[in-house]
């Protein structure tokens, strides 16, 4: 057997060092403040760490182990629990005891005896719907858990409903109607143009099912919805299966493609899709989407090249990657044009926006994400007002790092943006985290409450939140 040794990879070290733990704490200490009155529910996250070593010096950040992440607020206490996620993969590699899976989603990397298997890893969010919890990685189909204990019931097409090979990572449950929207991407097999789109009723039913064919065969992190349209946007970061099988990259840069949007119908058909398109850029994240009239404006956290640094041109060379700015792309269904429109709407550097979860779709005007203004390599959290620019920010200190916030409205019935942030804190000083609990109409203020962890969340990408009367 051979012996387990993480490579000096920079992935490995400091903050990203492999957790590999799974932990369980019941009543976190509360450090600062007190939990705030009539905050009941689960906080779940998700992200990715390294049950093995690869071996690799290829290996890439949004790759590893899902490691599904529970704060479990109950009567002014908060417990905490982390499980892995134990997919088809994770089965595989705990009984070799070594790693199997090559390089990122290249199937033709991996050892003999997975080269058939489901190479998910269920590493990127959380889903509650229709009182079930599932945990989502785009290249396959969702794993669900069990809500309590996280640990993993299996694999799942949803009864049959999905399709397709796989199923997004960036769905969105809407808390009016109650309905999921979701879609898939190279949705018939790597390397194919195919994408679906997939809207259940509030009850998990299927109510409509589009297929239509991408310009290339994109990566399709996000979308977003608005009341009548579901918005995709088609970014040049493409599979190239005969890359793919000689061994490199999953997705290769072309700046030489435009970007493309496609408006799909909400309740429609594949007839009704209206195409715009513009000069190449990228991004992983959708803050909002909002129908204005004949104006569909798409809010984005945009890259005016290639995002991900990792995924090389087709000749091989590493591009920069250029700083990501909150941006408002409009395409005009009244209009002649079938370009769309750009208007920068901060000025900070920021990534992994949300919004109050019951204005997705919807007339907005607050958003959320994580601001880069340090050279230390610090972040703050910041609410940003799209109407007018402005920002309100709290910063945890020097060195230390925010993840993505969540948004709990104070009542089911209060205006957007009234109510609390939660944001998981990195103490990379000293190497474990905080969750603080901000006023999201004050972030200057400082934290209502900060919970202490003695242990590290190493790194989650996103989550949801669920009341606690929705699991009743």
């Amino acid at each position: 057997m051979e012996p387990i040794c993480f490579s000096d990879n920079p992935l490995f070290n400091g903050w990203g060092a492999p957790m590999r733990a799974e932990t369980a704490i019941e009543g976190l200490e509360i450090i600062q403040g007190a939990i705030p009155e009539g905050l009941e529910g689960t906080l779940y996250r998700n992200g990715p760490d390294w049950q093995y070593p690869s071996g690799r010096d290829d290996d890439i950040f949004i790759d590893g182990e899902g490691m599904i992440h529970m704060f479990r607020f109950d009567q002014g206490q908060v417990s905490y629990r982390s499980r892995w996620v134990r997919t088809e993969r994770f089965a595989l590699q705990e009984q070799a005891r070594r790693a199997l899976f090559g390089r990122y989603r290249n199937r033709y990397t991996n050892a003999p005896e997975a080269r058939n298997a489901h190479m998910g890893t269920a590493n990127t969010t959380a889903m509650f719907h229709a009182g079930r919890l599932y945990a989502l990685k785009e290249d396959d189909h969702p794993y669900e858990l069990n809500p309590d204990t996280l640990d993993t019931i299996g694999r799942t097409d949803m009864d049959g409903q999905i399709t397709s090979t796989c199923f997004t990572a960036h769905p969105k449950v809407d808390p009016v109607s109650r309905e999921l929207l979701g879609f898939a991407y190279q949705a018939k097999d790597d390397g194919s143009r195919d994408i679906v789109y997939y809207l259940f009723d509030g009850e998990g039913r299927k109510v409509n099912e589009i297929w239509f064919e991408m310009p290339y065969a994109a990566c399709v992190h996000d979308f977003a919805v608005t009341d009548e349209w579901i918005v995709f946007p088609f970014f040049p970061l493409i599979t190239d299966m005969d890359a793919v099988k000689a061994g490199g990259p999953f997705f290769q840069w072309h700046p030489d493609r435009q970007t493309h949007i496609a408006l799909v119908p909400r309740y429609g058909d594949a007839s009704g899709i209206c195409w715009f398109s513009g000069p190449a850029s990228s991004a992983g994240h959708m803050l909002n989407a909002v129908r204005d009239g004949d104006k569909v404006h798409l809010d984005v956290v945009l890259y005016e090249g290639n995002c991900f640094p990792f995924f090389p041109m087709p000749d091989g060379t590493s591009t920069p990657t250029p700083p990501p700015f909150l941006t408002r792309l409009t395409c005009d269904l009244a209009g002649d044009d079938t370009g769309f429109s750009k208007n920068r709407l901060l000025d900070i550097c920021c990534e992994m926006p949300r919004t109050d979860d019951r204005y997705q779709g919807r007339p907005y005007r607050h958003g959320f994400a994580i601001l880069y203004q340090s050279r230390d390599g610090s972040s703050s959290v910041g609410r940003i007002d799209v109407h007018d620019g402005m920002v309100d920010i709290w910063s945890p200190g020097p060195g230390d790092m925010v993840q993505e916030s969540q948004f709990v409205p104070r009542a089911p019935d209060a205006a957007e943006g009234d109510g609390w942030l939660l944001v998981p804190v990195s103490r990379v000083s000293q190497n474990r985290s905080d969750l603080v609990i901000l006023d999201a109409g004050n972030l200057a203020a400082g934290p209502v409450a900060t919970i202490r962890l003695p242990v590290r969340v190493r790194a989650t990408f996103h989550g949801t939140w669920v009341p606690a009367e929705a699991r009743a």
